[in-house]
Order: C-alpha cells, then sequence, then structure tokens
C-alpha cells in the first residue's frame, strides 16, 4: 500500500514537472512572439516613415521641376532673347497697343514679332508704264513693294519697280488701305534702288539695321506683294544663304554685294524690306534666280543709307564726282587688241579739267584697280563704290601707272 502510494506521489511529481515545463515553454513562446510582434511593428514603422520621407524627397523634386519649368522660359526670355526682341514697353510704344507675349514649352516665335514690329512700314506700290514696240506702245501694269524710311512720306524700292523712273503713273498702297500717288525722286540702276515721295504724314518707319553685322545661318524675314495685291504683305522666312554675292541683270549689269537668302521671293516683293529676327531692315528684295528655288538676292541697306539721308535731306541725291572717262581693262583689251599689264580694273581714257581727278595728278592711261580698300573691276562697280563718300571725303586710289603700282589721294570736292 505504502509502495503504491509512493509511486503516486512520484507520477505526480513527474506530471507536475512536464506541466511546469509546458508552461515554461509556453510563457517562453508568447515572450518571443510578443517580442517578434513589436519587432514587427517596429519594421512596420519604420517602413512606414521610409515612405514618408521618399513621398516627401518625390514631392519636393516634382514641385522644384515645377517651379524650373516657371521660371527657365523666363530666364530664356530675359537673357537668351534679350538682344533680340523689343521690351514690353518699348513694343507697346511702337504698336500702340499692349502687346501678350504667349509662350509654349518655353519657345518664341521671333518670326512673327519682327514681322508685326515692320509690317506697318511696308506698302504696295502698283505702276503704269508706257513701253514702245516698233512702231506700237502698250500701257503695261507693274506690281512691287516698298518700305517707309521716313515719316513724311519717303518710300523705298527697287528702281526696276518704278521702271528706272519711267513709270506714267505710281500708286502707293498704304497699310490703313489709303491710295496715294507717288513721284520718283531718285532712281540709280546699277544699285537698283529708288526712292518714291508721297503727301503724306505721320506714317510708320521701318527700323534700319546694319548690314555689314550679318552672318550665313541667321534668321532672313521677307515681306511684301507677290504676285500682286492679292496677297500683299506676305510674309516668308528663312536664313541668311551668303554674303557678298553678285547676279548678272541683264547684257551690262551686274549687280554686287548682295545678300543671299532662301526666303521665298517672288514677282511682288522686289522692293520689300528683308529683315532680321528683331524687325530691322537688312536689305531691300531686288531679285529671284527663276531657274532654281531658294534662291533670293537682296541690296544691303548700308548701301543705301547715305543716300536716304540726303533725299531727306536735300530733295535728291547727288554722287560725288571723279572726273575721268574709262573703260574695263578685258574690254579694252578685246577692242584693240592688245594686253595690258594689269589683268583687271578702270583704265582712264581722258581726264576733266579742274576735276577732282586732275587735281590728284590721274592721267590718260593710268588704270584704277581700288579705291580704299574695295577692288575696281569695271566703270559700274567704280560709280556704286561712290555712294558711300560725301562732299569734302578724300580717298586712296591704287593705280598702276606704266607698268608700276602706285597710290594716289583724291578729294571729293564736287557732286554730279
Amino acid at each position: 500500500m505504502d509502495d503504491e502510494k509512493r509511486d503516486l506521489d512520484q507520477m505526480m511529481e513527474i506530471i507536475e514537472g512536464i506541466d511546469t515545463e509546458v508552461e515554461n515553454h509556453e510563457e517562453n513562446q508568447y515572450k518571443e512572439k510578443e517580442s517578434i510582434s513589436i519587432t514587427v511593428d517596429n519594421n512596420k514603422e519604420k517602413r512606414k516613415e521610409r515612405r514618408k520621407r521618399i513621398l516627401s524627397y518625390v514631392a519636393i523634386a516634382l514641385i522644384s521641376s515645377i517651379i524650373g519649368g516657371l521660371i527657365s522660359p523666363y530666364i530664356a526670355i530675359n537673357y537668351l532673347y534679350a538682344d533680340m526682341l523689343p521690351s514690353l514697353e518699348e513694343q507697346a510704344n511702337s504698336y500702340n497697343d499692349n502687346i501678350i507675349y504667349n509662350i509654349e514649352g518655353g519657345s518664341i516665335n521671333a518670326i512673327s514679332l519682327a514681322a508685326k514690329k515692320a509690317m506697318s512700314s511696308v506698302v504696295g506700290i502698283t505702276t503704269k508704264e508706257v513701253q514702245n514696240f516698233g512702231f506700237f506702245s502698250q500701257e503695261i501694269d507693274g506690281v512691287g513693294s516698298g518700305v517707309i524710311v521716313d515719316k513724311n512720306g519717303y518710300i523705298l524700292t527697287n528702281s526696276h519697280v518704278v521702271g528706272d523712273g519711267n513709270a506714267k503713273e505710281i500708286m502707293v498702297l498704304l497699310e490703313n488701305g489709303d491710295k496715294v500717288q507717288g513721284t520718283v525722286l531718285w532712281n540709280d540702276n546699277l544699285t537698283d534702288l529708288a526712292i518714291v515721295k508721297i503727301d503724306a504724314t505721320n506714317l510708320p518707319v521701318a527700323t534700319l539695321g546694319d548690314s555689314d553685322k550679318l552672318e550665313v545661318g541667321e534668321i532672313a524675314i521677307a515681306i511684301g506683294n507677290p504676285l500682286g495685291m492679292e496677297f500683299q504683305r506676305t510674309v516668308t522666312s528663312g536664313i541668311i544663304s551668303g554674303l557678298h554675292r553678285s547676279i548678272q541683270v541683264d547684257q551690262y549689269n551686274v549687280i554686287e554685294d548682295l545678300i543671299q537668302t532662301d526666303a521665298s521671293i517672288n514677282e511682288g516683293n522686289s522692293g520689300g524690306p528683308l529683315l532680321n529676327s528683331k524687325g530691322e531692315v537688312i536689305g531691300i528684295n531686288t531679285a529671284k534666280i527663276k531657274t532654281a528655288e531658294g534662291l533670293g538676292f537682296a541690296i544691303p541697306i548700308n548701301t543705301v543709307k547715305p543716300i536716304i539721308e540726303q533725299v531727306v535731306k536735300e530733295g535728291t541725291y547727288k554722287t560725288v564726282f571723279v572726273g575721268i572717262t574709262g573703260v574695263e581693262v578685258e574690254l579694252y583689251e578685246r577692242r584693240l587688241g592688245i594686253e595690258l599689264t594689269a589683268d583687271e580694273g578702270v583704265i582712264i581714257l581722258e581726264v576733266v579739267p579742274n576735276s577732282p581727278a586732275d587735281k590728284a595728278n590721274l592721267r590718260a592711261g593710268d588704270i584704277i584697280t581700288k579705291i580704299d580698300d574695295q577692288e575696281i573691276k569695271n566703270m559700274n562697280q567704280l560709280k556704286r563704290s561712290l555712294y558711300k563718300y560725301k562732299k569734302g571725303d578724300k580717298a586712296k586710289l591704287s593705280i598702276t601707272r606704266n607698268g608700276k603700282e602706285e597710290q594716289v589721294e583724291i578729294e571729293f570736292s564736287i557732286l554730279k
């Protein structure tokens, strides 16, 4: 009996020990679970914090890019295009209107701004010219363009637009629709330029640029009346394709030092302005090569600036007078069957007494090869080179005399 009781007690102790171990194991598992739960919760909190930080970084980046996108066009306008576009105040003063720049994607349409600046100064010109054909004569209608260079009605155009001064009737069409009769004050077929005067005041005047500063590849904008008044003030654009070009317009005349452009120029564009990206006149459109596309030419505006100044001041233009009769070397050699020491230039046939040439001791037989730094190949080129000189100016002539090169100074004391 005692043995059985002892065995029972031992079994109870064993069971209690097992229960204690189970309880301890369960307690340890609970603690482990609790620890794992705390760790998981901590990891979740850390992940949430990381997500918050990443989202804040993304938000900052997005806000910065938006602000940058808004600011960068402003910077581009004020710095990259500051020298290309007039200020809003200048625009408003020029057009008597409030100008709004519509900028899409940070780009600026310089062509439309330039065209808007010059548009009101561009005019249409229609002419009637009588041409004789043997025993018959016929009245021919002509059309061209021009640009206002003085508010009191002075208009610059091509000489051929006004029939080289022989047009029977000249009518000028202004932007407001008015038609005003015009009179040719000056024209020159060697440069293909003319100035027409109309009876009007307070006209919108074009801004003249500096054609000496042009670079190949710059924007070029042409405004004119291609093919007639139906398409008046048409705007075309391209680039400056070349500088100092020469083209032969007829059997006897070569126009030199021209601006070449691929801006579309057609009949009726003649006499209209060629503009730069600032809306300044850099040339007067004069010709298109009919056998090719994208080959238009304009006369540099600097060529005619002194002429405009004198015509506005005095009502006409007189060039300085040299006082010689001459012919180009090649023609002289061909006609006489001789060979001169100079390959190119103008050989003097006669010197007018008491003329600037006479006072400079120029003689018959001298060959003029340069005037200052400009090479002289024929009489037309010599005549064109004189436009930049005024009464009282001096120049150095490079000549060949008796086979030797010399330099003489001439003073332009006479206008003619």
